[in-house]
């Protein structure tokens, strides 16, 4: 039986790969900050030396793009110290890290078109450049290891879902940008990405996103019209420069190496709001 640590268990993510995962087919450990801290090497190798996992799935991140800016040095010290600590304990005892890193790597490109795993990063925030920052250690100080960047994820606790949800609660008008594109991603699709991993010999970069894209707009017009809701939605541009215009990714690598592609995203989505109506 295969030992798999999650890290950062309490997060979207991690919630999702509790739910997906077999406890009968593997033994699952969970911590979150309060019980292991990343940022701290000591921390880590002592969790480590003791568990020994097989497998370690790191879902832990500063992703408030907000505290990022405001506080850098929290940023870097989650999102890129935590990884090289990670990266270094698992080539330690050779064991298999899984990276979960974002579409906030890729700011707007010229021509518009999705970025796949091939393309050079080119992150405009703080937030951004500190998870590519964790890339870099993983890619460094780790010889067993798969990187998986996604987008827009929503699943579980606060994310763009409740917000709109909120909205129609209160009937507060809702500002949302028609000029952000990525794609939004079911935490339970990427789960069963993540999951696929654990069992499998490929290791280096891969993006794992719903298939198609679309605007921030269009997602929440897509969100009212599954609950039959509504609220209104107030179209505009955001000068936001923290938070990347276009990110759409390309699941290329997946598609190279003939893996399970996630669902297209209108499909991801309303399988989603019909199970939980969005108050999960």
């Amino acid at each position: 039986m295969k030992k798999v640590w999650i890290v950062g268990a309490s997060g979207r993510v991690g919630s999702a790969l509790l739910k997906q995962l077999d406890c009968l087919k593997y033994e699952i450990m969970v911590t979150d900050a309060t019980e292991v801290d990343v940022t701290n090497r000591e921390d880590v190798n002592s969790y480590m030396k003791i568990s020994r996992p097989d497998v370690v799935i790191n879902c832990a991140g500063l992703t408030d793009l907000d505290a990022c800016e405001a506080d850098p040095d929290a940023a870097y010290r989650v999102n890129a110290i935590g990884p090289r600590n990670l990266a270094m304990a698992c080539d330690r005892i050779e064991c298999k890290l899984i990276q979960l890193s974002t579409d906030d790597i890729f700011a707007q490109n010229e021509d518009g078109h999705p970025y796949n795993e091939f393309e050079q990063a080119n992150p405009r925030s703080v937030y951004g450049r500190s998870k590519y920052a964790g890339e870099r250690m993983v890619t460094a100080l780790s010889t067993r290891f798969v990187i998986i960047r996604s987008s827009w994820i929503y699943g579980t606790r606060v994310d763009f879902i409740s917000k709109v949800c909120n909205a129609v609660k209160t009937q507060t008008p809702l500002e949302v940008p028609i000029n952000q594109y990525a794609v939004p991603t079911s935490a339970k699709e990427l789960a069963r990405v993540v999951a696929y991993f654990i069992d499998h010999d490929l290791y280096g970069v891969y993006h794992a996103v719903c298939q198609g894209s679309c605007s921030r707009y269009e997602f929440a017009k897509e969100i009212l019209k599954d609950i039959g809701k509504e609220v209104e939605l107030i179209p505009v541009n955001t000068t936001d420069e923290a938070r990347p215009l276009y990110s759409v990714l390309d699941n290329m690598m997946l598609r190279l190496d003939g893996l399970h592609q996630p669902a297209e995203w209108k499909a991801a989505l309303a399988e989603y709001l019909s199970e939980t109506g969005g108050n999960e």
